[in-house]
């Protein structure tokens, strides 16, 4: 009896061990599924200026940002502009405000300015149509766990056209789209292709 009892538990334990032997090292478990896939990103971008001769009298009313897989975002809302919103997007080595010459800190490891054609008051009435004060941080953005992006500054906005600083990590690809109402600024992670 005693024997056969060792037979079964060794039957078992070898049982047991070719089973796990014939599983690969790195399998998951069945109904498992990987949860860690490169990502590819877009790539081509470059970190030359980008611009559009576009212009509108539509204000504009918020900056916002948000994080992607691959890159940050930045979106300058201007309703009521359409597809007519002009911009120009570049690397510099120091922000200066438009009009006064004034030098605006931007923190991070390289500045990109932001100008987008459309003033940040009412033509009409002179009102701010946005809350941002001259070097302070933009209203309403917390860049708390942004891969790229480290600061942003509001630069005011002069004869129609608003200035904003955008502090990033380093210098890296960027592209701007200009959709229906709003221009969007895009920093890449890396210069690699995955994210």
């Amino acid at each position: 009896m005693v024997r056969i009892r060792r037979a079964c538990a060794t039957l078992a334990l070898v049982g047991a061990t070719v089973g796990v032997a014939a599983v690969p090292a790195g399998a998951a478990p069945v109904g498992a599924q990987s949860t860690t896939r490169a990502t590819t990103c877009p790539t081509g971008w470059g970190s030359l200026a980008k611009t559009d001769a576009g212009a509108t009298v539509a204000p504009l009313t918020n900056v916002r940002t948000g994080r992607h897989t691959c890159f940050d975002r930045m979106v300058v809302d201007v309703p009521g502009a359409g597809s007519g919103v002009g911009y120009r997007v570049q690397y510099v080595d120091r922000l200066y405000q438009d009009g006064s010459g004034r030098q605006i800190a931007v923190a991070g490891g390289a500045v990109i300015e932001v100008r987008v054609s459309a003033p940040a008051y009412d033509p009409e009435t002179g009102a701010a149509t946005y809350p941002g004060r001259v070097a302070r941080p933009l209203p309403g953005v917390d860049l708390t766990g942004y891969r790229t992006f480290r600061d942003t500054r509001f630069a005011g906005s002069f004869e129609g056209e608003t200035q904003i600083g955008l502090g990033v990590r380093a210098r890296l690809p960027f592209r701007v789209q200009q959709l229906d109402d709003r221009v969007i600024v895009d920093v890449a992670h890396s210069w690699s292709a995955t994210g």
